[in-house]
């Protein structure tokens, strides 16, 4: 049996030379989110993919918030899919879920592995139909916009009586990373 000396091990591999590049997920609102106080709610939103954990900042007093905050990703494995969870912010007990929904953005990487270079604004890649298996409200476009790939995503959440919340993908390119 030959064993492997340490000398012909290669070196682990950087976090640069795994990364694909970086998903910047837009947060952009809340629609007819549940109530969960008095006759409000307090929402924010946390999103995971893998490790990684981001949350919204809170909105007082509103069950339809608009956010529009950026939540950026390191992307390693495209085929992770990233969670959603709505939470009601409270002072004095646990907070409150006000839901969830789960998409993949294995179509999104797909879209930016084609060749897009001379398409005109606007151009539709690709659409995604709601099914059983995803938690869009609307068929999903991932669209050509302004020299960028950009996926809007309207999610019905689960798991919760009402409440859907709208996002957009878009993909940053980091130099010296592995790239799609």
């Amino acid at each position: 049996m030959e064993q492997c000396s340490s000398k012909s091990e290669s070196p682990p591999m950087s976090l640069m030379e795994n990364l694909l590049g970086l998903l910047r997920v837009r947060v952009k609102r809340g629609v007819n989110l549940a109530v969960r106080d008095a006759r409000s709610s307090d929402p924010y939103v946390v999103l995971k993919m893998g490790k990684q954990k981001f949350k919204t900042r809170v909105i007082k007093k509103d069950v339809n918030p608009e956010w529009n905050e950026d939540i950026t990703f390191s992307v390693l494995d495209p085929n992770l899919p990233i969670l959603l969870t709505v939470y009601d912010h409270d002072t004095f007990s646990k907070d409150d879920k006000m839901g969830d929904a789960e998409f993949e953005i294995l179509p999104f990487i797909e879209a930016l592995r084609m060749n897009v270079n001379g398409l005109t604004n606007g151009t539709i890649i690709s659409r995604i139909q709601p099914s059983m298996q995803n938690c869009l409200v609307d068929e999903s476009c991932i669209t050509y916009t302004s020299g960028k790939v950009i996926q809007d995503m309207i999610l019905r959440l689960q798991n919760v009586e009402c409440g859907e919340v709208e996002i957009q993908l878009h993909w940053i390119h980091l130099p010296g990373c592995k790239g799609l």
